[in-house]
């Protein structure tokens, strides 16, 4: 399935949202699927930069999303996924490289992402790609409706 070429292009809702959302689910340790990811919350997230939420398609097949965020000062990724059948083809790579390119085009000069304890894959993938690791306190805390 790998060896077919991939292209990367905005994320579209609705349409995109059950493919990307089954992409998540389907994506292993380190993507959760919370209240944040509920289509009106994607929604509001596209009405503030919608040219960093990218996809990756393969033979009209979604096969990788990932989620930027710019608050005008730093960069944050969210759900940097790509489907089993599909990893260590370059998705993944291009993805944040399509990321980055976006940002550095906005005039953001630092960027972010966390990574779950149990996805240790992840952490080694950022690092080959020159993320480094902070030691700092993560803290966290739902706002109730």
């Amino acid at each position: 399935m790998t060896d077919l070429p991939f292209s990367i292009r905005q994320f579209v809702f609705p349409q995109d949202y059950l493919p990307a959302r089954r992409l998540w689910e389907l994506s292993g340790p380190g993507v959760h699927v919370r209240r944040s990811d509920q289509p009106e919350e994607i929604a509001k997230k596209l009405k503030r930069d919608p040219e960093l939420f990218l996809v990756a398609e393969q033979g009209g097949v979604m096969v990788g999303t990932v989620i930027g965020g710019f608050d005008g000062r730093r960069g944050l990724v969210y759900h940097l996924a790509v489907h089993p059948d599909y990893r260590q083809a370059g998705i993944g790579q291009a993805l944040m490289l399509e990321l980055e390119a976006r940002w550095r085009r906005m005039g953001c000069l630092r960027a972010y992402l966390l990574v779950t304890r149990d996805n240790p894959a992840a952490l080694d993938f950022y690092e080959k790609r020159g993320w480094e690791r902070m030691d700092l306190h993560l803290l966290a805390k739902d706002i109730p409706e």
